[in-house]
């Protein structure tokens, strides 16, 4: 019997909760229904063409498959925009003989998080992160797949900053 009273009591107070927490970690105010993503713009020097809209949709799929907002085209209570600013190579792990044995593909991007339901939530936040190669392969032949893995990662900070408070 104190068992079950207990079990009642606890569902009693998690159900007043003003956060709600997912089985993914993140942490949403039942306030929050909608999201909504502007393509991300690319203002690096080297330029990817698919890398922005690859970004905006790999951060559109993450909160629908992680979260249970729902996607609007504009005006979502949290609204996500940004630009990438870096996609670079540059070379990494410099032998003796002042050649690079790998070389880094860096990406940056600028996100901005507008919580129209908090704003004491909003951020602008910077992003980075890399993959190496090795330098003897062909970049053209490396590039999506190292491109994918980057966006994964980015988007990954994206929803920790956002929805897990990291």
């Amino acid at each position: 019997m104190k068992k079950t009273l207990f079990f009642v009591l606890l569902a009693i107070l998690l159900s007043a909760c003003q956060v709600r927490m997912t089985f993914s970690g993140a942490t949403i105010s039942p306030d929050i229904k909608t999201f909504s993503v502007s393509l991300f713009k690319n203002n690096a020097s080297l330029i990817n063409p698919l890398l922005a809209q690859t970004l905006t949709e790999k951060l559109k799929d993450k909160i629908t498959s992680r979260t249970r907002l729902k996607m609007v085209n504009y005006g979502g209570d949290l609204h996500f925009e940004g630009e990438v600013t870096q996609y670079s190579l540059q070379p990494a792990a410099i032998q003796s003989n002042e050649t690079a044995q790998l070389t880094q593909l860096t990406i940056s991007i600028v996100v901005r998080c507008i919580n129209r339901v908090d704003e004491s939530k909003n951020y602008e936040e910077r992003f980075t992160r890399f993959q190496q190669f090795p330098s003897n392969q062909n970049f053209s032949s490396v590039e999506s797949q190292l491109v994918d893995a980057i966006t994964d990662e980015l988007v990954e900070d994206i929803y920790k900053k956002t929805f897990i408070n990291w």
